[in-house]
């Protein structure tokens, strides 16, 4: 994922206690969701918010746009779940 950002997208999180978080990178999204996955032990999902064509295609290119175009109503655009399992010490 590009570390580049677009006006009209962003990147959703429930922090621990159900509340959202927003991000301007995926990269600061999925960091956030990984910490909270691990230290809670559940699934987090990243969602991606595409308010507008424009940022679907900067975040999928032309299949984003195409994506988009189908559903511009869609609450989410793309959802990535991010899961940690603790294994112990490994030797």
């Amino acid at each position: 994922m590009a570390r580049k950002t677009h006006p009209d997208l962003e990147f959703a999180v429930e922090d621990a206690s159900g509340r959202e978080r927003t991000f301007k990178t995926f990269d600061e999204a999925a960091g956030f969701a990984v910490s909270i996955a691990a230290s809670t032990g559940r699934d987090v999902a990243v969602d991606a918010l595409a308010w507008s064509r424009a940022a679907a295609k900067f975040y999928h290119g032309d299949y984003g746009a195409e994506e988009y175009d189908a559903d511009p109503d869609a609450s989410v655009f793309d959802r990535v779940v991010i899961s940690a399992e603790h294994v112990g010490r490994v030797y």
